[in-house]
């Protein structure tokens, strides 16, 4: 049976997903590249904006989402937390 992702980890994919693709991405890759529903997707983009952990741009006249600085940290900080519990077997 699988398990269902918790918000952090939903929030990681996203950011992961945007640095893969070289820190901008268009709303559909990241909705795939997430594994979310639009539905579900859109408040997510919302509270990232808020918080500063990525922002929304036009580029070439596209809707572009382009990950910031504190984002990245985020990444960082996260993959760390998720070694250090794994190493405990959690």
């Amino acid at each position: 049976m699988s398990k269902r992702r918790d918000k952090i980890s939903i929030i990681y994919d996203m950011l992961v997903s945007i640095v893969r693709k070289g820190g901008m991405i268009k709303p559909t890759h990241l909705l795939y590249k997430s594994n979310l529903s639009h539905k579900r997707m859109v408040p997510l983009i919302d509270e990232l904006t808020r918080r500063g952990l990525m922002s929304e741009h036009l580029y070439e006249n596209k809707k572009m989402y382009k990950i910031t600085d504190q984002g990245r940290q985020f990444v960082i900080q996260y993959k760390k937390m998720k070694e250090f519990v794994d190493s405990f077997g959690f």
